[in-house]
Parts: structure tokens; sequence; C-alpha cells
């Protein structure tokens, strides 16, 4: 069995463990050394924060070339199974959906996210068969290559307004089908409708947490197997870089940066 081969069950198997995987989402080297640093089972990077580090917006906007690379930093950064958020998958078609999972494998991620959202529409969401293609394309890919991809289906029902638990479940039935491994459903904290989703979806629920979501210890009771913060984490860095800027041209003081991680800490985990 290959490093690669061994990672991916390995990340695979967390999500059948005794507490949920919590994925603290990373997007650079620096937040994925200090969020394994913590203690982390496994590293995801969070499409926003890749996409804004590297200069463009979130959403199918950045080039497929610029995300694989990244990725590829990650990976070889850590020593933790790396999964990728591809957003729909840079690409228009099933075929280059499934040259986006080719390009991630070939990097050595274990894990990848494809979104069901349409941007750019109407309409805001994919249709099922269309998206059932393309988690199909995923699938086929990672078996030619050998690897036990765990795909991650997102279900942006919840997200954008456009369905309820129904067609939740109904879109994840069909992606469960199509190969996908697992189901998210961003925009869902409330706990009783976060154990009617456990209830009713076949497979691992995951769920993105943050401030006035349940604490992960609750969402674990409510079965939730995974629990991302995505974007959230980016824009916690982001909040502090522009107090500190307002601080700085307003007060001309400096107490904003209190609490950051040491500099002699970060350079050593780059210089690992």
């Amino acid at each position: 069995m290959t490093e690669q081969q061994t990672r991916a069950e390995t990340f695979r198997a967390l999500h059948t463990s005794d507490e949920p995987i919590v994925l603290v989402n990373a997007w650079d080297v620096a937040s994925a050394r200090i969020i394994e640093a913590a203690g982390a089972r496994a590293v995801a990077t969070t499409s926003a924060g890749v996409a804004w580090s590297l200069g463009a917006q979130d959403g199918d906007t950045l080039a497929r070339t610029l995300a694989v690379d990244l990725v590829r930093r990650i990976v070889e950064a850590v020593a933790v199974p790396v999964t990728a958020d591809i957003e729909s998958g840079f690409g228009t078609t099933p075929d280059e959906v499934g040259e986006t999972v080719r390009a991630v494998l070939d990097v050595g991620a274990v894990g990848v996210n494809i979104e069901d959202a349409l941007h750019g529409g109407p309409p805001a969401l994919r249709d099922v068969d269309e998206q059932c293609a393309r988690l199909r394309a995923a699938r086929s890919v990672a078996e030619d290559a050998g690897v036990p991809l765990y795909v991650n289906a997102r279900v942006d029902t919840y997200l954008r307004g456009l369905g309820g638990l129904a067609e939740t479940v109904a879109r994840a039935d069909a992606y469960l089908a199509a190969g996908a491994d697992g189901i998210f459903v961003p925009g869902v904290v409330d706990p009783d409708l976060v154990a009617q989703l456990v209830a009713r979806i076949p497979a691992p629920v995951n769920i993105l947490a943050g401030p006035g979501a349940p604490p992960i210890p609750e969402l674990a009771k409510l079965g939730v197997r995974r629990v991302s913060l995505g974007s959230s984490v980016a824009e916690a860095a982001y909040g502090v870089a522009r107090r500190v800027a307002e601080e700085s041209y307003d007060t001309g003081t400096y107490d904003s940066l209190a609490g950051g991680v040491d500099f002699g800490e970060v350079n050593a985990l780059m210089g690992r």
C-alpha cells in the first residue's frame, strides 16, 4: 500500500471513529502547520480562503492550476491526511471535474469537497442528474488511480435557501448513489434539524460550524460525524488584520496585536 493509500484509509476511518472529525480549514502552508501542531487529525482547505489568499473571489473564479498548487504545498507541509475543497470541481463538464480530481490526487490529497452550487446562475443549484454525473466522474478517476478518495458531496439547499429537508435528503441519496461517501450540508445549525438530517441520510453528515452553532460535543451527540469551520478561520485572521490596521491609523496604538502566535514558534514550524 502506498503512503497516499494509507493516508486515504486513515482519513476515511476518521469518519467512523468515536468522535467526529473536526476540520479547522487552512488556506496556506503556515495556517496548515499551525492547525496540525494544535492537534488536527487531518487538514482541510477552504476554497474561499485559498481564493482570497491568491487574489481571487470564491465561487469558481480561481484557476484550477493555482488551487491545485496550493493543495500540493499543504500536502507536502503536513504529515496528516489532506482533503481539498475544489468548489464545484473547477470545470463545466464531468470530464473536467475528473481532470481536477486527478490533479489533486496527483499532488497527494485523499479527499475532496464538491458542491452543487451553480455560480453565475440562475439556477443557483445544479440539476441533480448533472451533479451526479460530476460525482461519478470524480469516483471513476479515484478508482482508476487506486486511491480510496473520500468524496464529500456538498448540498447547498439551505445555504442558498432553495429547498428544505425533503429536497436535501433526496439530493443526498442521489449523490451517495453516484459515488459520494459523505454529505455536507452547510447553513444548518439548529439541533432539531441537524438530528433529522443525521437520521435520514445514510452516510456521515458534515456540518459547517462557527459562532452561533452548537459546540462540537453537542453536535457529536446529535450524530454528526464531521465538523468543518470553513472560511470562518480565514475571516477571523483577516478580521485581526483589519482591527490592527484601523487601530494603527486611528489611535496609533497596537493593542489589537495581542494574542498573536509567537514569531519564533511560527518560524520554527516553517523550518520543520
